[in-house]
């Protein structure tokens, strides 16, 4: 059976396309047969951090439409091989939580992970599309306000009675912690109240990598811990550590 994993923020720029194309990538050189299915209609990226902008037919506004078949509509990403990709539309196209429920329900027999990068912000339209999670995933940075606002998502995720949340931290540096914004990690994992799964330190390598749609560098610090969150996914026991420059 598949997993599906919802990716979500309370606000934009916290890097929550970059946080699933990190998790697609590292699950899928891990040997994991992975599905990314973007959300954020009308500002589609993940095709440009992938490398295949030129080379996409069909996007989920085909599929929603009925132009295109959930499978045909799919594209494979070179640089990984168990990745493929649905991407949002250019245009802003209305969609249900329904509709996504059986996109994900007609494909979950051909992968191991389903991970949906919703649109940011606190609304019912991506509440009731990450209800249908077996997995939250809740992105924020160290910014008091990005924190904030996804202490108020979790809150309402809760309250609709989801309970498998896990929290990761993006673009961590020692710029944030410690000094003027925030004293610490746990400072943070207290005030949004969910369990940390993973920290990704801010990484120009892999800035530059989702920028120019190339392979993640083997060395890069985000790649790591990329790698470590995808195999807690899977039940592995990873240690957590963090390097900020």
């Amino acid at each position: 059976m598949s997993k599906i994993i919802a990716v979500t923020s309370g606000k934009g720029g916290t890097g929550k396309s970059t946080v699933c194309a990190g998790l697609g990538y590292t699950l899928a050189k891990q040997g994991h047969r992975t599905l990314l299915i973007e959300l954020d209609f009308g500002l589609r990226c993940l095709d440009i951090m992938f490398g295949v902008e030129d080379s996409i037919k069909y996007d989920l506004g085909d599929v929603l439409n009925g132009r295109q078949d959930v499978l045909k509509a799919v594209a494979q990403v070179p640089m990984a091989s168990n990745l493929n990709i649905l991407c949002a539309p250019k245009t802003l196209t209305s969609v249900s939580a329904e509709q996504i429920v059986e996109i994900c329900r007609s494909v979950k027999k051909y992968f191991e992970y389903i991970i949906i990068d919703t649109g940011a912000g606190i609304n019912s339209h991506v509440f009731d599309i990450v209800e249908q999670a077996n997995l939250i995933l809740v992105v924020s940075t160290p910014d008091p306000v990005c924190i904030r606002d996804a202490s108020l998502m979790s809150d309402e995720f809760y309250n609709r009675g989801n309970k498998s949340q896990r929290l990761i931290i993006n673009k961590i540096s020692k710029k944030f912690i410690g000094e003027a914004l925030i004293a610490n990690l746990d400072e943070i994992i207290d005030k949004v109240g969910v369990q940390l799964i993973g920290v990704i330190p801010d990484d120009f390598k892999m800035t530059i990598a989702t920028g120019k749609g190339t392979p993640i560098p083997t060395d890069s610090s985000a790649l790591k811990a990329f790698d470590a969150i995808s195999k807690r996914l899977g039940g592995e026991f990873v240690p957590l550590t963090v390097k900020t420059s």
